[in-house]
């Protein structure tokens, strides 16, 4: 998977002498975790992909914990990785981080959210997720898009494993995703921190 070797670059910058050591245990945490997320390649809901790279991330931090970090060493770990992994590499990366919010209210759009809607309402999978897609401007600070997780495939894997208090350190990373196409994203709560669900809003 592309996205790996993002986090052995930040484990082994982080830990020189024992990442060798660290990487072996966090493939095998991970091959342990996989099955339960099998599902996601083939899940007819398509938020379902990102629960692969979650598992991973489960993974990291099982590993973390094994070797005696604090929570808040894995929290900067963890968002070391995301952001070597999520930093546009070249321009053209750039641009099109920023592409979705230009076509907004254009018909291709309106096409890719319908096809969107109709997939991500529904649970592919019952450990996966279940959003709901808003398109009224008044709703979404006059974007015209929004999303409501009322299900989320992460919380309820890195629960499963008893890691749920990780999870907030996951969605932090939605800011950064939306600084990258231009955004500045307003959250009122998470499911992960006791919200009904997880609210998605944009601000250009």
């Amino acid at each position: 998977m592309s996205y790996r070797k993002y986090f052995e670059q930040t484990i082994r910058h982080r830990y020189p002498e024992a990442h060798q050591v660290i990487m072996l245990d966090l493939n095998a945490f991970y091959a342990a975790i996989q099955p339960d997320v099998g599902f996601a390649k083939t899940s007819s809901n398509p938020m379902d992909r990102r629960l692969d790279f979650s598992a991973y991330f489960l993974a990291t931090i099982q590993v973390l914990e094994k070797q005696g970090e604090p929570f808040e060493r894995i929290r900067e770990v963890c968002l070391e990785i995301t952001q070597a992994y999520l930093r546009p590499k070249n321009s053209l990366q750039a641009w099109l981080k920023r592409l979705p919010v230009k076509i907004i209210g254009s018909p291709l759009a309106g096409l890719l959210t319908r096809f969107m809607e109709k997939k991500t309402t529904k649970l592919g999978h019952p450990d996966g997720f279940r959003v709901k897609l808003l398109t009224d401007p008044s709703l979404t600070f006059g974007l015209g898009y929004g999303v409501d997780i009322l299900e989320c495939g992460i919380c309820k894997l890195f629960n499963k494993y008893g890691a749920g208090k990780y999870v907030p350190i996951l969605c932090e990373v939605d800011k950064l995703t939306a600084s990258l196409a231009g955004l500045e994203m307003v959250r009122s709560g998470t499911i992960a921190n006791g919200a009904k669900c997880c609210d998605f809003r944009w601000k250009q």
